[in-house]
């Protein structure tokens, strides 16, 4: 599932994506590389960790609190990807 900006990159709120990625990190890379309007705004630069304030959660969990991401992916794991928000 696809938020804000994210979800404008994509075109879509929710897909259904098929992939050998094992990682949530390995998922988020496929995503930048298949959608270039995402590229950089999910995967900091060194690819360690997410970028600027991102919120990726695993089934309503967010992933910086199991393994980050080398969290390991489930299958039919429900991945939400919401954009940091800011406002006065």
């Amino acid at each position: 599932m696809f938020f804000g900006p994210f979800r404008d990159a994509v075109g879509e709120k929710t897909i259904q994506y098929e992939t050998d990625a094992e990682t949530v990190g390995d998922l988020l890379r496929a995503f930048e590389d298949e959608y270039p309007a995402l590229s950089g705004d999910l995967v900091d630069e060194d690819a360690a960790t997410l970028a600027g304030d991102t919120v990726v959660t695993m089934d309503k969990k967010n992933v910086t609190h199991i393994d980050g991401l080398v969290t390991e992916l489930r299958e039919d794991a429900v991945i939400r990807l919401v954009p940091s928000v800011y406002g006065g």
